[in-house]
């Protein structure tokens, strides 16, 4: 019997398949048969405990459906923050830090950059949505949108890109 190797673009399957010769020496057999010795390998299957923390979540964002319902309909129209330029201000500059981070262990090739570079894209999302549904009609929305549709959301794809590359990539 001869092994042959052959397979697709990342999947390996190995098979063994009867020569000829071997065929016509052995008795009871009248054509060459392929048996798969390795079928396609499945993804490995989380840890108990990775499973269990998924699920929780999972049952935790459900859970918040109906929260959802809850604040839409008992939220207050307006309201007054008391730390409200400290919230823009950490908001920004953890904007910056993600920034600042992902870019440098992108330059040194640290894969890690993908997950500061994720986080980066969460808050920069957060911070467009917020400046835009906060900000008073006329020219502070006006400004919103520009800053959102100028530079939080194209950094935010950018990260997010690279985020996504870097994961879609072998280690």
């Amino acid at each position: 019997m001869k092994g042959r190797a052959g397979g697709e673009r990342g999947k390996t399957m190995r098979q063994l398949v009867l020569c000829d010769e071997e065929v016509a020496g052995a008795e009871g057999f009248d054509h060459a048969e392929v048996i798969p010795l390795h079928e396609d390998a499945e993804e490995p299957r989380p840890a108990r405990g990775m499973r269990r923390a998924g699920w929780l979540l999972v049952a935790c964002g459900l859970a918040l459906l109906p929260w959802l319902y809850v604040l839409a309909t008992g939220l207050p129209a307006t309201a007054t923050a008391a730390h409200w330029p400290v919230a823009w201000v950490g908001l920004d500059a953890l904007e910056a830090l993600g920034l600042i981070a992902t870019g440098l262990l992108a330059a040194r090739g640290d894969r890690r950059h993908a997950l500061a570079a994720a986080a980066t894209a969460t808050l920069l999302v957060v911070d467009a949505w917020f400046d835009t549904t906060t900000a008073a009609p006329g020219g502070d929305f006006a400004t919103a949108v520009a800053m959102a549709l100028g530079a939080e959301l194209p950094l935010a794809a950018l990260c997010g890109r690279l985020a996504l590359r870097t994961l879609s990539r072998p280690a």
